[in-house]
């Protein structure tokens, strides 16, 4: 995909990942919104020449609010990227709150936007929908249950959906980051990869239409779990 000219939706763009990949589609000639809960990134958002939409996307009406402040435009690249932890484990109090609001945000906001987005999407001449999930949709760790959950939901769902699309004009792409140095992985101390570094491989995918993005130290996982899913699992689970 040629990407100078495209307009482009990517959720949670206001920092981390999601904003440098909404930095470097504009700056490869993207017109770009982005949506966020922060209201001073937001308005940094705004002042960089991004239409910025206040959005709770960890709510259906959040989901609903995007889609129809958008409506009309013609959307040729979603980027689902939006995402947060959840709790970490069952032993020390799970906060069924918080899991819930990480269950709609992870995996039930993409499926909202691409239904809202879909008719808008399948008018381009070529458009792409990608969506974010992580190398640990492959294996999980212990002390991410909920994260690592709707991550692998959410790969199931890309999986399919891209099946559904083939014979579309719409190109499905799943990018599967490591760890990136971001406000939610502040604690973690394994080594990390810079968001602007992760952004690029996936915008790379969408200028080459490479349906799966195996980012960083994920791309060996994957030949891990290519060979043995079960060493894959037992590599993973205490990471």
């Amino acid at each position: 995909m040629r990407i100078a000219g495209k307009t482009a939706l990517v959720t949670g763009g206001t920092d981390g990942i999601g904003y440098e990949i909404a930095r470097q589609l504009k700056e490869r000639g993207a017109i770009v919104a982005v949506c966020g809960r922060n209201t001073g990134r937001l308005a940094s958002a705004r002042d960089q020449g991004f239409q910025a939409i206040e959005a709770d996307l960890s709510t259906k009406a959040g989901c609903d609010t995007l889609v129809e402040e958008l409506s009309g435009v013609p959307i040729d690249i979603l980027v689902n990227n939006a995402g947060m932890g959840g709790p970490s484990a069952l032993l020390d109090g799970f906060d069924l709150d918080q899991t819930d609001r990480a269950i709609f945000l992870n995996l039930n906001a993409p499926m909202h936007l691409i239904a809202g987005f879909l008719p808008t999407l399948r008018q381009r001449p070529e458009a792409t929908i990608v969506n974010v999930t992580s190398g640990l949709a492959i294996a999980p760790r212990a002390d991410g249950a909920v994260y690592c959950a709707t991550k692998a939901g959410l790969r199931s769902f890309t999986q399919a959906l891209r099946h559904q699309l083939k014979a579309t004009n719409i190109t499905v792409i799943e990018a599967l980051p490591p760890v990136v140095e971001t406000q939610m992985t502040a604690q973690n101390t394994h080594k990390k990869m810079p968001a602007a570094d992760c952004a690029a491989d996936i915008v790379k995918a969408i200028e080459t239409g490479q349906t799966e993005a195996y980012i960083g130290a994920t791309k060996m996982l994957r030949v891990v779990s290519e060979i043995s899913p079960a060493l894959a699992r037992r590599v993973m689970i205490n990471y």
